[in-house]
């Protein structure tokens, strides 16, 4: 009797507990499935857009927080679309009127005039589709679940935000580059509905910078400028709402500042030591002007250069850089040259010591050694009277030929001042000295203006 009676009570036990279980159950489902008609009245259909005014459509309000901005790599570039891109991380917030929504008060903790829903209730809502036009990659950022949030007022109104990042496409201009100042657009714009079903407009927010964001090479201009638009789109056959937002990217200059403009000028001026250097220091100053040639064309094939095919701002630096230390190169060669013919001219004009005229005055012939042209010929004196008590000699060729310093006009010459010969390679040495030095000056004093105004 007692182990019927026990069969009895487990078989009670266990049937209560499965029914418990079961009602447990049911109910979760319940609450989970009743969720949505909580708010949706029985004849929603989440395909239609919310009832507006004829001929009016639904206003969708967007807003915009920039959490951080990736750093812009120039090297970064996609060859299929020639276009640079970046990344965005963001918080987008849409907000718009869903009038069809029944909403009782009990859903509401006391002193709220807001409740968020789960987003399994979202899904069965109205939802506007806007998307960035010119991105690559958009997506809601997800760690366990998206980050994203449904809040909806007593006053019917739904607002939608979400975590999400996006790599957006920008095409830059480089003619200006390092002084290159970016304008990169953002457009969104409503994909199936059209400008007579949804439009687009910013809240009074708009585009938000977090203000703690910073980029390595770029300062981030302010404000950033909002547009309103309608754009017609051949591929869906129509217009459609579109918002535009455009941030303004300003490179530093700092860094090309200490890597390259620097750097490049003094490697200029070092050069500039060659025109003291002799021409007794031949490989010295071959290596000096060598050296500041390779110098310059390592550091601006190493330099951080965008790859476009038209000329830039530094492309300008580069090539006067060059084109200096190539001058100076040149400059040697010419002096150099010079100098070979000098001592050419030197050695060719043989040491002829004069012979010493005797008995002139006894109207006898002598033997004279006389210059012409670099060449000595033997030739017979005449003694040819002019004044009483004076004599003078005279070839049969005429006149005396050019001396000697005549001779070397192209190469050296006599100062008539001092006395002082002058060589032409040095001569050459000394004007390179100041010529250089200002023409260098003058190309940085017309540079660095005209680049300023061009990039302000």
């Amino acid at each position: 009797m007692l182990d019927k009676f026990n069969i009895n009570a487990f078989i009670s036990f266990g049937l209560g507990f499965i029914l418990m279980w079961l009602s447990e159950a049911t109910e979760a489902h319940m609450n989970y499935t009743a969720k949505p008609r909580v708010v949706l009245p029985p004849n929603y259909v989440k395909e239609i857009r919310p009832p507006s005014k004829k001929g009016s459509p639904v206003i969708v309000d967007f807003s915009i927080f920039v959490v951080d901005i990736n750093s812009i790599n120039v090297e970064d570039m996609d060859f299929s679309d020639t276009v640079y891109i970046f990344r965005v991380d963001m918080f987008i917030h849409q907000r718009w009127l869903e009038s069809r929504l029944e909403i009782p008060d009990d859903i509401f903790e006391e002193g709220d005039d807001y409740v968020t829903l789960l987003p399994e209730v979202f899904e069965n809502f109205w939802q506007p589709d806007p998307y960035f036009l010119n991105s690559k990659i958009a997506e809601i950022a997800t760690l366990t679940h998206k980050f994203t949030s449904v809040t909806l007022y007593k006053n019917k109104t739904v607002r939608y935000a979400a975590r999400m990042h996006a790599i957006i496409a920008c095409q830059m201009e480089f003619q200006l580059y390092p002084m290159d100042i970016q304008v990169c657009p953002i457009y969104i714009e409503s994909f199936s509905s059209n400008n007579q079903k949804v439009k687009l407009r910013w809240s009074d927010s708009g585009v938000t910078l977090n203000p703690e964001l910073k980029l390595l090479q770029y300062n981030l201009g302010q404000p950033l400028e909002l547009e309103e638009s309608d754009g017609y789109m051949p591929e869906k056959v129509g217009n459609f709402s579109r918002l535009t937002v455009y941030f303004r990217f300003e490179r530093q200059i700092g860094h090309h500042l200490i890597q390259t403009f620097a750097p490049s000028s003094l490697v200029v001026m070092l050069s500039w030591f060659s025109f003291w250097l002799g021409l007794d220091a031949i490989p010295g100053r071959v290596t000096l002007l060598v050296t500041c040639m390779l110098t310059l064309v390592t550091m601006f094939t190493g330099a951080d250069i965008p790859p476009v095919a038209y000329v830039k701002a530094l492309d300008l630096w580069m090539a006067g850089c060059m084109l200096s230390v190539f001058a100076a190169l040149a400059e040697f060669v010419v002096v150099k040259v010079l100098d070979v013919q000098y001592q050419y001219q030197v050695n060719r004009i043989p040491k002829v010591l004069p012979m010493r005229i005797s008995n002139m005055e006894k109207g006898q012939c002598a033997t004279v050694a006389s210059w012409e042209g670099g060449a000595v010929r033997s030739r017979k004196a005449t003694q040819t009277p002019t004044t009483p008590g004076q004599t003078s000699l005279q070839g049969n060729g005429g006149p005396p030929k050019p001396a000697r310093r005549q001779s070397l006009l192209s190469v050296a010459w006599t100062d008539t001042d001092t006395g002082v010969e002058k060589i032409m390679w040095r001569e050459i040495d000394k004007v390179s000295r100041a010529v250089f030095p200002i023409l260098f000056f003058v190309f940085v004093l017309l540079y660095w203006p005209i680049l300023l105004m061009k990039s302000s």
